[in-house]
C-alpha cells in the first residue's frame, strides 16, 4: 500500500486560479458592464440510476414527472455515458472534465482525488459565482489528503431535514437546503449549486414497493435476471427512492419558477451510473454505463428536442464554463456540447460524437492482493466491444469474500444461489474479449465476440479503442497498468482477502 501523500494545494491549480482571479481584476464584471446575464448552474446527480428507468423513456413502473419536464421543456439526450460506472471515479471526471484513466488515484473506488487539476465549482467561484451543494457532493474517499480543503462539488447545505417514508431514504431535504443556499447568495448574483442526492444508492427498506402499492407485475426485469417476485419486489423498492430524487428537482424546479430565475438557469439532470443490482452498477455494459441526461435552459435551448450524439460526463464542465464565459483550463479533455444544446451547431456534428471510450479499475476490494479487475471498452453506435485485462480474476469479486463489488441485495443474494446462467452472467469468470451489438441486445447477454464473422470487426474495434486510449496517455496502454493497484484504498477494508484469510486461520 502507498503511503498517503499530505494535503498539498498544486501550482497548476493555484496558477489557473489566480489568472481567473487576475483576469476578474482587470476586466469589468458581466453585472457592471450592466449584461449580467450569465446563466445560473443547477446540477442534479442521482446515485445510481439507469437510463432507461424514467416515465418519458417508457418506464410504465417508474415515475419522473420533474425529469420528464426537464427533456420536455429542454434537451434529452439518449446517448450519454460515463467513462467509469462508479461513484468517485465518475464523480471525479464530472467535476475536473478528464476521463477515468487521466485521474490517477482518482480512477479507483475510495481513493485519493489529487487537486492538481481545477474543477468547475473553484473556477466558477473565483468568477464570481455563488457555488454549493446538498447530498452526496465527490466520494467516496479522501479529497483532503489530495490537497482540496473542502469537498470538490462545493461548500455543503445539508443542515434542513426531511421526513422520508421509508427507512433507507436520506433524511435530508434537498429541495428545501437549495433554498437556503440560494438565501446565501448576494443579490443578483449568478450561482452553480450540486444536487447530489444519495438515491437510489443502497439500502432499501425491503418490500416498501410493494407496501406502497405498486405493482411488480409492471416492472421489467432485464433478460440476465430470472423472473422472480423477490427481483421485482427489490425493483420497486429502487423505484420508490428514483421517484424521491425526482420529487426534490420537481421542487427545486417550481421553487426556481417563483422567483423569477428558472430561465436563465441551465438545469442539467443525470446519475453517475446504473442501478445499484448485478452486472449493472460498477460493470462494463450498457445498463451500468448508460446514464439518463437532459438539461433545459430556457429559451437559449430550444425545447423539446431529442439529441443522439454521444456525451460523456466529462463534457459537463468545459460546457458549464463555457456558458458562464469562463475560460476552460488546458487540464480538461472533455468536449462541450453548448452547440447541440442550443441548436446552433452545424449538422451533422464535425468531427462525430459516435464513439464513446469505457473502462474501471479498482473499484472495491476482495480479491488477493486487493488487485482489481481492469477492463476498457469502446462504444459505437451499434457495437460494444470490450477488453478484459484480467479474465483469470472474479469481476465481481471472490466468491470466498461474497463478492463485495456487488451491493447486497435481494436479487444478488437469489442468484448467489443458483449456480446457473443467471448466476454466471453476474458473478462468473469472464472471457478476454467481448463483444455485443447493443442496438439489437441492450442487455449484453449474446456475446459475439467468438464468432468467427464478427472476428474482421472486433480485431477493428480493438486497434480503434486502443490507439483512443494512447492518445489520451492510459498509462494501461505503456505497459503501466499495476499502477492502478498501487494507488492506496482508504475504503473499510472488512471485506478484502486479507481479512478473510485471517478470520479463517
Amino acid at each position: 500500500m502507498t503511503t498517503r501523500r499530505p494535503a498539498v494545494f498544486p501550482p497548476l491549480r493555484a496558477i489557473l486560479l489566480a489568472l481567473v482571479a487576475l483576469a476578474e481584476a482587470v476586466l469589468p464584471t458581466a453585472a457592471e458592464a450592466g449584461e449580467d446575464d450569465r446563466p445560473n448552474i443547477l446540477f442534479a446527480i442521482a446515485d445510481d440510476w439507469s437510463a432507461d428507468h424514467a416515465s418519458i423513456a417508457g418506464c410504465s413502473w417508474v415515475k419522473t414527472p420533474a425529469f420528464d419536464r426537464v427533456c420536455r421543456e429542454g434537451v434529452r439526450f439518449t446517448n450519454a455515458f460515463t467513462s467509469n460506472p462508479k461513484c468517485s471515479p465518475c464523480r471525479a471526471s464530472i467535476l475536473t472534465g478528464r476521463n477515468s484513466w487521466q485521474l490517477e488515484e482518482a480512477a479507483n473506488h475510495f481513493g485519493l482525488f489529487p487537486a492538481k487539476w481545477p474543477v468547475y465549482p473553484d473556477l466558477l467561484e473565483s468568477a464570481g459565482y455563488h457555488v454549493g451543494s446538498t447530498g452526496k457532493g465527490w466520494g467516496p474517499g479522501d479529497f483532503q489528503a489530495g490537497g482540496f480543503s473542502r469537498n470538490p462539488a462545493g461548500p455543503n447545505y445539508s443542515r434542513h431535514r426531511a421526513r422520508p417514508p421509508f427507512s433507507g431514504i436520506s433524511n435530508i431535504d434537498y429541495a428545501r437546503n437549495f433554498e437556503a443556499f440560494l438565501d446565501d447568495r448576494d443579490d443578483g448574483q449568478p450561482f452553480c449549486f450540486w444536487y447530489g442526492a444519495t438515491e437510489p444508492h443502497r439500502s432499501y427498506e425491503e418490500g416498501s414497493g410493494l407496501r406502497a402499492g405498486r405493482d411488480p407485475k409492471a416492472v421489467q426485469v432485464p433478460s440476465y435476471y430470472p423472473d422472480s417476485p423477490a427481483i421485482r419486489s427489490d425493483l420497486l423498492d429502487y423505484a420508490l427512492e428514483v421517484e424521491w430524487f425526482d420529487e426534490h428537482l420537481g421542487r427545486m424546479i417550481d421553487h426556481l419558477d417563483a422567483i423569477g430565475e428558472l430561465d436563465n438557469t441551465i438545469i442539467l439532470v443525470t446519475s453517475d451510473h446504473g442501478m445499484p443490482f448485478p452486472r449493472v452498477k460498477g460493470q462494463i455494459y450498457e445498463h451500468g454505463f448508460h446514464l439518463p441526461l437532459a438539461v433545459r435552459w430556457g429559451a437559449k435551448a430550444p425545447p423539446g428536442r431529442v439529441v443522439d450524439d454521444f456525451i460523456n460526463v466529462r463534457d459537463f464542465a468545459p460546457t458549464f464554463l463555457q456558458a458562464a464565459g469562463v475560460p476552460v483550463p488546458e487540464s480538461v479533455t472533455g468536449r462541450g456540447f453548448l452547440d447541440l444544446l442550443t441548436g446552433t451547431g452545424p449538422s451533422p456534428i464535425d468531427p462525430p460524437r459516435d464513439r464513446m471510450l469505457v473502462g474501471k479499475e479498482r473499484h472495491d476490494l476482495g480479491r488477493p492482493l486487493d488487485a482489481g479487475y481492469p477492463v476498457r471498452a469502446l462504444r459505437t453506435p451499434e457495437y460494444l466491444y470490450i477488453h478484459n485485462y484480467e479474465p483469470d480474476r472474479w469481476p465481481a469479486g471472490n466468491p470466498e469474500t461474497n463478492y463485495p463489488n456487488v451491493d447486497n441485495s435481494p436479487t444478488k443474494t437469489l442468484l448467489t444461489s443458483r449456480f446457473d446462467d443467471f448466476y454466471r452472467l453476474s458473478f462468473g469468470k469472464r472471457p478476454r474479449e467481448e463483444l455485443y451489438r447493443v442496438s439489437d441486445d441492450p442487455d449484453c447477454v449474446q456475446n459475439l465476440a467468438a464468432d468467427p464473422d464478427h472476428r474482421a470487426l472486433k480485431e477493428r474495434l480493438r486497434d480503434e479503442m486502443e490507439a483512443m486510449l494512447r492518445d489520451e496517455g492510459d498509462p494501461r496502454m505503456i505497459g503501466m497498468g499495476w499502477i492502478f493497484d498501487s494507488y492506496e484504498y482508504v475504503g473499510s477494508r472488512n471485506h478484502s482477502y486479507d481479512a478473510w484469510l485471517r478470520h479463517h486461520r
